[in-house]
């Protein structure tokens, strides 16, 4: 992940997708085709009964995928094989009661020995992770994804940055995924203001982004973008390979020069 955004010439283009959804065993055609197409990462959603950060659509999402079927055992089976078909960044997003059912420290080692490198894990408080966990993701070396929100103080933005690997989470906006996004001004400050605070984490835009008009106004402030709702959105109907084809060149621009 780290040479990503090192050698990466622009803004780097991630995508979430729900595991299981549209349909239980498209995990893996998803995240072949996703590559296959030019994503440089991707973000593979654990389903989850009560995703607080999410929208209404990746929200549905999660509900099909668990009446699919989907449940961590199962998504840890279909992801065995991944590292012989996907070569860039693979993260996992999803949320802490799961991870605790599971078992926080025997989760760990399983996605580590699948290759999987780091946790996106929106409701897991820093404190928390640094007291109980930090020692074990570092010694299976994954990364944990911090987030930060319009709301953020500069001072605990520091101090995430302090903590964090990979890069850093930007929330656009204080909505739920999926909200329209129109980089009103007072978006474009919240993120030039990110930007000029030179942290030594990249960091990747999220939350309501949708086209590629709005990938290119992310270039501008930060080293990535991550795409969710358009793309779950994008592939709930259709042939499923010729859908993610389509909704790629729907997002793919040539880069903006960062600010």
């Amino acid at each position: 992940m780290d040479s990503l955004f090192k050698y990466k010439s622009g803004t780097v283009l991630s995508v979430y997708f729900t595991a299981g959804y549209p349909n239980l065993n498209d995990t893996l055609t998803i995240a072949k085709e996703l590559e296959a197409n030019g994503v440089d990462m991707l973000e593979i959603g654990i389903p989850f009964s009560d995703p607080l950060a999410d929208g209404p659509i990746i929200q549905n999402s999660s509900k099909i995928a668990i009446q699919n079927g989907m449940c961590i055992e199962l998504l840890l089976e279909q992801l065995i094989t991944l590292r012989k078909h996907i070569s860039i960044p693979v993260l996992l997003m999803g949320y802490y009661n799961p991870m605790l059912q599971y078992g926080v420290v025997s989760f760990l080692e399983k996605i580590a020995a699948i290759g999987i490198d780091g946790l996106i894990l929106p409701d897991m408080p820093i404190e928390e992770y640094q007291e109980n966990y930090e020692a074990d993701f570092k010694r299976l070396n994954l990364k944990n994804i911090l987030l930060i929100t319009p709301q953020t103080s500069d001072i605990r933005i520091r101090y995430i940055d302090s903590v964090s690997g990979g890069f850093i989470y930007v929330v656009s906006s204080s909505a739920t995924t999926g909200g329209h996004t129109d980089f009103s001004e007072k978006r474009e400050a919240y993120l030039s203001k990110i930007s000029s605070m030179k942290l030594n984490n990249p960091c990747v835009v999220g939350f309501g982004i949708q086209n590629k008009e709005d990938v290119k106004q992310v270039g501008k402030y930060a080293d990535g973008t991550i795409i969710g709702t358009a793309f779950i959105n994008a592939i709930a109907q259709g042939e499923l390979k010729q859908q993610i084809k389509n909704f790629i060149k729907t997002v793919s621009h040539d880069t903006a020069v960062r600010t």
